[in-house]
């Protein structure tokens, strides 16, 4: 069992920039890829981001692309979303997750992760 925490979300202007924060305390984080989604109220999960366990590879939504950053500190356990020229539309509740995902395509499905965090709310004002 691997438990995640997230952290960093807040209520911020559209253009402002955050950073979330997952920790996975006691694990050894590298054993595992880890995703981003998020959820907006009435909308089904989305991907948003996601990282291979050595951090050599990347993927990122469509939507986020060239604005979020994904990375990850396995000395730390701790995984991070960098979150720039936030959106109004960004708003949701942000979520980490953790598992081998093996590639691409799975790495963007919520059902390819095993273990995920209890969400961080990121509300973004016009």
């Amino acid at each position: 069992q691997v438990q995640l925490e997230e952290s960093g979300g807040g209520l911020v202007q559209a253009g402002d920039s955050l950073r979330l924060s997952c920790a996975a305390p006691g694990r050894t984080f590298s054993n595992y890829d880890m995703g981003w989604f998020r959820q907006a109220p009435g909308k089904e999960r989305e991907f948003v981001a996601a990282m291979s366990w050595s951090g050599g590879t990347t993927y990122y939504s469509d939507s986020v692309q060239g604005r979020f950053s994904i990375s990850r500190d396995n000395a730390k356990n701790t995984g991070y979303l960098q979150m720039n020229s936030l959106k109004p539309e960004d708003t949701a509740v942000y979520y980490c997750a953790a598992d081998r995902v093996y590639g691409g395509t799975y790495a963007r499905l919520p059902r390819s992760y095993a273990y995920w965090g209890q969400g961080t709310q990121v509300t973004v004002s016009s």
